[in-house]
């Protein structure tokens, strides 16, 4: 389920500083047999990729009192959590094609 609204992206897990704002998304999440979900219950993920080359891990929630955002993260981690998913068809979009070739020299 993906969503048209924007959320903010913070350059580090303290959330100091918002760096831009990227299209909401949850491509990281999986059916576990009841929900689509990546990262627990009411939690999602999603990520993209700025235009300067830097990954961005999109945190959703469906909890009260909490926000949907967005953390700049490493290549490594960005490829991680798309292997974790199983969304390996990802690696052949575009905008991932340095993700794909850091995952074949693994």
């Amino acid at each position: 389920m993906t969503t048209l609204y924007r959320i903010n992206v913070f350059e580090d897990e303290f959330h100091s500083k918002v760096v831009t704002r990227v299209k909401y998304n949850e491509i990281l999440d999986y059916w576990d047999g009841h929900n689509w979900t990546n990262g627990g219950v009411g939690r999602h993920l999603g990520i993209t990729k700025l235009k300067d080359g830097r990954y961005v891990l999109i945190y959703g929630t469906q909890w009260q009192g909490e926000k949907d955002y967005g953390r700049v993260v490493s290549p490594e981690e960005a490829l991680h959590e798309i292997l974790k998913s199983h969304n390996t068809e990802l690696l052949t979009l575009k905008k991932f094609k340095d993700l794909k070739t850091l995952a074949e020299e693994k």
